[in-house]
């Protein structure tokens, strides 16, 4: 039996990698699933694709960096499907570099996904789920989020904190609305997050890296499914998941 029968989720950043991967696996589990993302030809192909698996998604083109935008994602799942259970914050850049390369449009551009974007939507999102006394958030953070390195840019590992010190201050604030809050922190995952960095120096950094067997998109949303289907008395709070051989 499916374990998310009935349950209609939000997933952000869900045109490729980790975000397409937990659509279909919620999907999978018998989520309705409102796929949010700036590609929305991406998006329109992993609909039909989740519906030849006879699940059930719609494509929502969204920049999660306008705050209207974002909360019109969420409220479009209350529209099409009645309400929104849980959201999955997984939008995110991560464009490595040093301070001092003077990129700050870069700086800009990931406090602004990972950071900004998070807070847009779930602010829409709490008040739908306290309307119904139940929800879940899942906020896609990363190994530099608890571990900084020379190879990861300060700036990038900043807003993975941020993200990690934001959802523990939600988990707490949302203790008496029965909303749970889960951090999955990745380390090394085969998508395309790598092929936006702009600095050579960070690019070649990542080397070691990438020349491992990285985790697969499916094997962070298989953590995502896991945290988000476990009986109401247990909360999640956080899933650290690294390749096995990836050092720190």
């Amino acid at each position: 039996m499916a374990k998310l029968n009935g349950k209609v989720a939000v997933v952000t950043g869900a045109s490729s990698g980790i975000g397409e991967a937990t659509v279909r696996a919620l999907a999978a589990e018998g989520a309705a699933v409102v796929a949010g993302a700036r590609r929305k030809e991406r998006l329109d192909e992993l609909v039909e694709r989740v519906a030849q698996d006879n699940g059930k998604a719609i494509a929502v083109e969204c920049d999660i960096t306008d705050e209207e935008q974002a909360h019109a994602l969420v409220q479009r799942a209350v529209e099409e499907f009645g309400k929104i259970d849980l959201l999955v914050n997984n939008a995110g850049v991560m464009l490595l570099s040093t301070v001092g390369k003077s990129l700050s449009d870069q700086w800009r551009q990931m406090f602004e996904v990972n950071v900004m974007g998070l807070l847009y939507a779930t602010d829409a999102a709490i008040g739908h789920m306290k309307e119904q006394g139940s929800g879940h958030l899942v906020n896609i953070s990363s190994v530099a989020g608890r571990k900084v390195t020379r190879d990861s840019s300060g700036v990038y590992a900043g807003t993975k904190h941020a993200v990690n010190a934001i959802s523990e201050g939600l988990r707490q604030e949302l203790l008496d609305d029965n909303i749970r809050v889960s951090i999955v922190g990745p380390g090394a995952v085969e998508t395309e997050l790598p092929d936006h960095i702009t600095d050579e120096d960070a690019r070649g950094g990542l080397s070691g890296l990438l020349s491992l067997e990285r985790l697969q998109a499916e094997d962070i949303a298989g953590a995502i499914v896991y945290s988000v289907t476990q009986p109401e008395r247990v909360s999640v709070n956080e899933i650290l998941i690294r390749p096995t051989q990836q050092p720190v």
